[in-house]
């Protein structure tokens, strides 16, 4: 049996379809993120955009899906992947993919399109307890993707812009229509830019550090997912934690932390498709 394999991990969700090669090691010590590739879904068919993806990541490394693949593993919307081999719950992907990004974490923070999500671990990924945001979209990235288009902004401006803010306005509305019309009326009131971006990065940080305390946060806390990515809302997460005597919180980040849950989906991939071999080959061995 091989040492190593290919697998390929694919995290479809609501805006964005996320896909990663990787290199599993059976001996679970030396995985390696080997490509990534980040789609846009806009007005396309996500199935499609999962197809072409995997095929844009299998071309550029001269790979053959039937035969250099091990295991195609996906998370999220998964019923959009046609060539899955299996299927993988999204909480237990960004766990995994958590702490292979940031090493150590015991806590992770999936801060994605339609939620946020607070996931405690253990050394190896596992979860072992978690709460979550209710399904309103103003704690979510969908919330400020949405805004930035109102603003004019490419959602990459967001979090450097934020960092520029100095007098923050943060949207009293819970839910995004009234936190919407907040946004608006505060720029018929002329609040600059910066201001209203960083007081939703504001009032988002209040629902992530709401949820690790309520779920006893264990340092230190690894920030995935889109909103990972963002700057400004790491700022504003470590500000927000340290007016709520949070302050010995440690927070974690990673450039790649848009694919923590591609990366998890192909890392229990690989952990499955050794099971699985193991299991036939002791089969055989039997008959």
């Amino acid at each position: 049996m091989k040492d190593t394999i290919y697998t390929m991990g694919i995290d479809v969700g609501g805006s964005y379809v996320k896909t990663v090669l990787m290199r599993y090691d059976k001996a679970n010590t030396q995985h390696q993120l080997l490509d990534k590739q980040t789609e846009k879904i806009r007005k396309r068919d996500p199935k499609d955009v999962a197809h072409d993806s995997i095929n844009m990541i299998l071309e550029r490394n001269h790979l053959d899906y039937d035969k250099d693949i091990a295991y195609l593993a996906s998370t999220g919307e998964g019923e959009m992947v046609e060539r899955k081999t299996g299927h993988f719950y999204s909480m237990t992907t960004h766990a995994r993919g958590g702490i292979f990004l940031t090493p150590g974490a015991r806590t992770v923070v999936d801060m994605g399109g339609l939620y946020v999500r607070a996931i405690k671990i253990d050394e190896r990924g596992k979860v072992l307890d978690y709460k979550m945001t209710g399904q309103c979209a103003s704690g979510s990235g969908q919330f400020i993707e949405n805004i930035s288009r109102y603003l004019g902004l490419a959602v990459e401006e967001v979090g450097d812009i934020s960092l520029q803010s100095e007098n923050p306005e943060v949207p009293s509305g819970i839910c995004a229509v009234l936190a919407e019309t907040d946004v608006i009326n505060l720029v018929s009131k002329g609040v600059s830019t910066p201001n209203i971006i960083k007081g939703i990065n504001i009032s988002i940080a209040q629902r992530v550090v709401k949820l690790l305390s309520s779920l006893k946060a264990e340092n230190p806390i690894s920030l995935m997912g889109g909103m990972g990515m963002n700057i400004g809302m790491i700022q504003a997460i470590q500000e927000v934690a340290g007016e709520n005597k949070k302050s010995e919180l440690t927070f974690l980040s990673h450039p790649d932390s848009i694919y923590s849950g591609a990366i998890g989906a192909a890392l229990w991939g690989g952990y499955r498709y050794y099971v699985l071999k193991e299991k036939s080959e002791k089969e055989l061995a039997v008959s």
